[in-house]
């Protein structure tokens, strides 16, 4: 099932490649939407306020091992397109080790500091010990996150998307089950929802571990590239720390407006609880494929088709931009609607925030289409720093705008500052693209 995109139709390569990447992640949202359906429908606003605002940190915690298991996929991938197996072997060898070290020490210090981070994201002493109670759970669970995002980005790097899609539907599955068990059947509450996430990722990440060692062993480490490269840990170390300081970046600032959001209080909370489920439900897609778009490059990199790589970069272009025109319309026109899978009807006032927020967003998704292309084009041809500097320009602006203005316009300026974010980051990255990659000039 392992897929060269260094050859044939560049458009039907890259969204082939990339329909399981998104299915597989709007899988991923649908299990999250599915906590904070049950839990919002079943234990009412404070424990959908202390679920979303731990999704937030969930969210920025686990970015940073998906940064660092990016990085080494990407490596994997300019090694495979070059058919540089040996390299790709022990790049594998090392990248596992030092990501699953790190992620057995993330685990530890958060479970021990969990106090520090939640007085830290301002939570309400109402809500505080649901927060809590879901959080320690969680973290439990950042091995088996490591386990399935490590082997995916590996499969993912042969240009396999499609077997990483399968366990996260199974995973999907077991979740949703688990879900209406723990809270409707056990009344466990929050901790019931967090104990059925973590359950259908020690599913999805042993299983996807399983499967690789079971059917590509032939691209597995064997003793004789069981060795520490010098050459090879720069790499990793400039691709993954680089992929994963982009990805914990981008979510601290999310965490950083999280915190903004709580001192308006749980209504305001249950908002921007609910709408952001929605606002990644729209924007996903083009997220992944802007990862699908960095595998596609750096196959292509590896194998040195410069002009493969230009033509891919218009194909990627206009597919992302006739989605995000598409999705625009649908989040703005029907935002009341749904904001009403979230919220009981009576919740007048958090459904008005909510729509607020979808509507300033939905106009702005071209926005966020054209930065995660850039974010996936400057890691594919092996510069994740530019990378990092549009993610730092994009979060840096939208928490600063934020903080100063919220306090004088409401959450409204938190709302539009986000889109503001997108549109600088992506001006600097064209004006880059444009005067270092010759992006007005056909390669040859």
């Amino acid at each position: 099932m392992n897929n060269q995109l260094t050859h044939g139709s560049i458009t039907k390569s890259l969204i082939f490649f990339a329909i399981p990447m998104i299915i597989g992640n709007l899988l991923q949202q649908f299990y999250n939407v599915a906590d904070t359906f049950i839990v919002g429908q079943f234990l009412g606003s404070n424990a959908l306020a202390a679920v979303g605002s731990s999704f937030t940190l969930m969210t920025f915690l686990t970015s940073v091992i998906l940064g660092l298991c990016m990085g080494s996929g990407i490596l994997f991938s300019m090694y495979y397109g070059g058919q540089q197996i040996d390299k790709m072997k022990t790049s594998f060898f090392i990248s596992f080790i030092g990501i699953m070290i790190f992620t057995v020490i993330l685990e530890i210090l958060c479970l021990i500091f969990i106090h520090p981070i939640l007085h830290f994201m301002n939570i309400p002493q109402d809500i505080y010990q649901q927060s809590y109670d879901y959080l320690f759970i969680i973290f439990i669970g950042f091995f088996f996150t490591f386990l399935y995002n490590y082997f995916a980005s590996l499969l993912r790097a042969l240009g396999n998307s499609k077997v990483p899609l399968y366990f996260l539907a199974i995973a999907t599955i077991i979740n949703i089950i688990l879900d209406v068990y723990f809270i409707v059947s056990f009344h466990m509450r929050v901790s019931g929802a967090a104990l059925a996430t973590i359950i259908a990722q020690a599913v999805s990440g042993f299983g996807i571990m399983i499967y690789v060692f079971i059917k590509q062993k032939d691209l597995l480490p064997t003793r004789q590239h069981c060795y520490f490269d010098k050459d090879i840990i720069k790499k990793i170390k400039d691709y993954s720390l680089l992929t994963c300081i982009q990805q914990s970046v981008m979510n601290f600032g999310i965490l950083m407006i999280q915190g903004l959001v709580n001192s308006f209080g749980v209504i305001t909370m249950s908002a921007f609880a609910a709408a952001v489920k929605i606002d990644s439900f729209a924007y996903m897609p083009v997220q992944d494929f802007g990862n699908a778009f960095s595998t596609f490059i750096a196959q292509n990199q590896g194998a040195n088709l410069p002009e493969r790589i230009h033509k891919g970069l218009k194909s990627a272009i206009l597919i992302s931009g006739i989605f995000c025109i598409f999705i625009s319309l649908i989040v703005y026109i029907f935002a009341p609607t749904l904001m009403l899978i979230f919220i009981h009807p009576e919740e007048v006032e958090i459904i008005r925030q909510g729509v607020e927020y979808l509507q300033i967003e939905g106009m702005c998704y071209l926005g966020i289409g054209c930065l995660f292309l850039l974010y996936g084009y400057y890691r594919g041809v092996g510069k994740p720093g530019i990378s990092v500097v549009l993610t730092i320009a994009s979060l840096g602006t939208r928490v600063v705008l934020a903080y100063i203005f919220a306090p004088i316009l409401g959450t409204v300026a938190i709302w539009w500052a986000i889109p503001i974010g997108w549109f600088l980051a992506d001006t600097i990255g064209i004006i880059y693209g444009i005067k270092k990659e010759n992006w007005t000039k056909p390669s040859r």
